[in-house]
C-alpha cells in the first residue's frame, strides 16, 4: 500500500506550513481535534512546533481518515504547497 501524502511529505509540511492556526481552526469543526488538543497544539511557540504536535498527536491516532480531512484542508489553505510536492510527470 502506498504511504499517504501527509506521511510521505511529513518534514517538507512541518517546514512549509503557513498557517497552521487555520488549519487547526478547520480541524476543531470537523471534530479531527478535540478543543484540549487544539489548546495544547496553539500552545507551540513556533508554527514547526504546532505542526509537529499536531501531526504526532490527533492526526496519527486519527488515523486514514485524519489525514484525509488534513489533506483536503491544506489543498483548501495552501494549495500552491501541495501542488509543489506533489510528483510531478515529466
Amino acid at each position: 500500500m502506498a504511504q499517504h501524502f501527509i506521511d510521505r511529505h511529513r518534514t517538507a509540511l512541518i517546514q512549509r506550513v503557513c498557517d497552521v492556526t487555520a488549519i487547526l481552526d478547520r480541524l476543531l469543526e470537523c471534530g479531527v481535534v478535540t478543543q484540549s488538543g487544539y489548546d495544547e497544539i496553539q500552545a507551540g511557540n513556533t508554527k514547526q512546533d504546532k505542526m509537529r504536535k499536531l501531526l504526532s498527536g490527533p492526526i496519527h491516532s486519527g488515523g486514514e481518515i485524519a489525514k484525509d480531512a488534513l489533506l483536503e484542508i491544506l489543498q483548501a489553505q495552501e494549495p500552491f504547497l501541495v501542488e509543489d510536492l506533489k510528483p510531478h510527470k515529466g
